[in-house]
C-alpha cells in the first residue's frame, strides 16, 4: 500500500545532502537522462527535510559520477549511492521473503511525501511501488541507500493525489532492518491477519481507484488468502474484501467470477443487499429468473427505497414476460410490496385504438346545421 506520513522516529532517517545540493544533484541526473522537466508537486513543505538536524553540520554533497544505474550500467531510470555499506558477506533478500525497511522519499522540491520508519512487505506481492520491490536487486540487511527512482519505479502517469504529481521522479533514503521468511498465515495470531489482509485490500483499493482491475483483482485474492479460516473477528473484513473482489471482477467484465464471489458473501451475510443485488442481476444477465427474481425480492425487503433493486426488477419482469414492449410496467410505492411481486408492477392501461364516439357526434351536428343554413338561404333568395 502507498505509505502515510505516519513515523515518528526520524533522528536517523534524514538525508545528507543540503538542499540546493539534493535539488541540484536530481536535475542534473534526469537532465543528463533525458529531456523530461521534472514537475513539481502540489502539497506543502514538510517541516523536517531531507538535510542534516538543526544544529548539525551538514555533510558535503555526493557526486554525480557515485551514483550507480542499477541493474545495468545503460539503465537510467533507477540510481544508487551507498550511504552506509552493509555489515560484511551479508546476503541480499530474495523473491518471497518478508522484508522490514525504514525509508523516506521526497520529491525534487524536498517536500515529503512517503515516510515509514518500519515499512513490512513481502517481495513479489505488490503491496509497495516498483522501486521498493525492487530491493533485492541492491539493498542488503542494515545498509543506507539513497535511490533516486525515474517516475516509471514510483507512481507514474496517475501519479498520486493529492501528493505525488505525475510523472514525478521521487528521492528515496531506505535501510533493510531485517529479512525473514514469509510466516505462514494460520501460524499469525488473528490481529496480524487482520493488519496485513486490510494492508493487501487497501492497495487494491488504490489499484481500483486508478483504474488498475487486473492488480486489484490480485491484491484482494491475496488479501483472502491471509485469512483461511472464518473466525468471527476475520468475517466483516471478509465481507468488504469479497464485496471489493466482485466489484473489480465485473469490470473485468469476468462475470461467472463475480458471481461466484457475490454468493462468498452471502454465505458469510445472507441479508448483505449489495451482494444480493449483483447476484440477482447476474442470474437475471444469465437467463436464471427464478433465482434471480427471489434475490431481488430479498433485496428489496433489505431496502425498499433503493431504486437500482426496482430497476432491476422491471428489467426481469419483462425478460420473463418473453421481453415484449407492449405493456410499460411502472412501480408501485415500495410499502405496497407484498411477497408476490407480480402485484408490485402494474401494466399501464392502454386507451382503445380508433376514433371516439364524441368527435363522430360533434362532426354530425355540425354537418347537420351547414345544411339547415343553407336551405334556408335558399329559401329566402
Amino acid at each position: 500500500m502507498e505509505t502515510q506520513l505516519c513515523c515518528e522516529e526520524n533522528s536517523d532517517l534524514e538525508l545528507e545532502p543540503a538542499e540546493p545540493e539534493v535539488r541540484e544533484a536530481i536535475s542534473a541526473v534526469l537532465d543528463e537522462d533525458s529531456p523530461t522537466e521534472l514537475s513539481h508537486g502540489p502539497g506543502q513543505e514538510d517541516e523536517e527535510l531531507l538535510g542534516a538536524e538543526e544544529g548539525e553540520p551538514e555533510s558535503s554533497p555526493f557526486p554525480l559520477h557515485d551514483l550507480l544505474s542499477l541493474p545495468h550500467p545503460d539503465d537510467r531510470l533507477l540510481r544508487k549511492k551507498v550511504l552506509e555499506p552493509a555489515t560484511p558477506q551479508t546476503p541480499n533478500p530474495t523473491w518471497g521473503q518478508e522484508v522490514t525497511v525504514k525509508m523516506q522519499g521526497v520529491l525534487e522540491d524536498r517536500t515529503v511525501v512517503e515516510k515509514d520508519c518500519k515499512l513490512v512487505f513481502v517481495i513479489g506481492e505488490g503491496d509497495v511501488t516498483q522501486v521498493l520491490l525492487s530491493c533485492q536487486s541492491f539493498l542488503q540487511c542494515n545498509e543506507i541507500t539513497l535511490l533516486l527512482a525515474d517516475s516509471q519505479y514510483a507512481y507514474g502517469l496517475l501519479g498520486r493525489e493529492p501528493d505525488i504529481p505525475a510523472w514525478a521522479p521521487l528521492l528515496y533514503q531506505l535501510q533493510l532492518l531485517n529479512v525473514r521468511e514469509k510466516p505462514d498465515p494460520l501460524t499469525l495470531p488473528i490481529p496480524d491477519r487482520i493488519r496485513i489482509g486490510n494492508q493487501k485490500r487497501e492497495r487494491g483499493n488504490f489499484h481500483f481507484q486508478r483504474e488498475e482491475y487486473s492488480l486489484a483483482v490480485r491484491a484482494y485474492c491475496m488479501a483472502l488468502d491471509v485469512d483461511l479460516l472464518f473466525e468471527e473477528e476475520v468475517q466483516d473484513y471478509r465481507v468488504k474484501c469479497l464485496n471489493n473482489l466482485a466489484t473489480a471482477q465485473l469490470k473485468l467484465e469476468q462475470y461467472g467470477d463475480a458471481l461466484h464471489t457475490s454468493r462468498d458473501v452471502l454465505i458469510l451475510e445472507p441479508n448483505n443487499v449489495k451482494a444480493l443485488f449483483r447476484a440477482g442481476k447476474l442470474l437475471s444477465d444469465k437467463g436464471e429468473y427464478k433465482e434471480a427474481m427471489e434475490i431481488l425480492k430479498k433485496a428489496l425487503k433489505l431496502e425498499p427505497a433503493t431504486k437500482a433493486i426496482h430497476v432491476e426488477l422491471s428489467k426481469l419482469v419483462k425478460r420473463q414476460s418473453g421481453g415484449s414492449d407492449t405493456q410499460q410496467w411502472k412501480a408501485k410505492p415500495a410499502n405496497m410490496l407484498g411477497d408476490n411481486v407480480t402485484p408490485f408492477l402494474i401494466p399501464s392501461k392502454k386507451k382503445p385504438s380508433g376514433i371516439s364516439w364524441k368527435f363522430l357526434l360533434g362532426a354530425l351536428v355540425v354537418a347537420l346545421g351547414s345544411l339547415v343554413t343553407s336551405v334556408i338561404l335558399t329559401a329566402r333568395n
